[in-house]
């Protein structure tokens, strides 16, 4: 059985391969918040690859297993969990349902799609863990519905203390196929950042508002 260094060195190398997960610490990204960041990731693009769609399920699927045992339901958080998260529950042969940020406007209002109970166990799926946030929102959720929230597994986290914060005042049990650590690790050894980079990276996982401040007003 893969270990859990190989599967995390393993998945950081497929991210970075298909440019899931892009560096550029010279020319940074912005993000939705207005934030600059050395990193930006969008997992969705893994689906497009067979391969890597089958191992992120795989893994996904042992985690589930191992960690949790036996579940009633797999749920998606919306949208980059919703893939993945199906893909969980047809290899496990459990109902799968998603998860919205908030209800909706019109129809019948709902934030969860699909059929779930009170008193149904729930591992959540989801794409990427920043703060912490939007995933804990799917929680929240499903505790509401009446629902035990066994855990939630997901294919990358940046590793912020914020969200280990917000996990850890949730009562929230996170697992993380890869993270920010191992990413930048793996792309040094396969020489996707510069050595004179490594520095800024790590400041930025420390404390990211005061990086992008830095950047913005520099």
């Amino acid at each position: 059985m893969i270990t859990n260094n190989d599967m995390a060195a393993k998945t950081a190398e497929f991210l970075l391969t298909v440019k899931a997960v892009k560096l550029n610490n010279e020319h940074p990204f912005t993000w939705a918040s207005g934030r600059k960041s050395p990193i930006y990731c969008d997992n969705r693009v893994t689906l497009s690859y067979p391969e890597i769609r089958t191992f992120i399920r795989q893994r996904f699927t042992e985690i589930v297993r191992d960690s949790w045992g036996d579940v009633d339901v797999i749920a998606g958080v919306a949208t980059g969990g919703i893939a993945q998260g199906a893909l969980v529950a047809q290899e496990l042969g459990k109902p799968f349902v998603y998860v919205r940020s908030e209800q909706k406007s019109h129809g019948l209002t709902n934030q969860i799609e699909g059929e779930i109970h009170e008193g149904q166990s729930v591992v959540v799926i989801e794409d990427l863990v920043s703060t912490g946030k939007s995933s804990l929102i799917a929680v929240k959720a499903l505790r509401e519905k009446g629902c035990v929230v066994k855990g939630m597994a997901a294919i990358f986290t940046y590793g912020l203390q914020v969200a280990a914060d917000n996990f850890a005042e949730q009562n929230v049990d996170l697992i993380t196929l890869t993270d920010y650590d191992t990413l930048i690790s793996v792309a040094q050894d396969r020489d996707y950042v510069r050595p004179e980079d490594l520095e800024s990276l790590a400041k930025w996982r420390v404390n990211p508002e005061r990086w992008s401040d830095e950047r913005m007003n520099g």
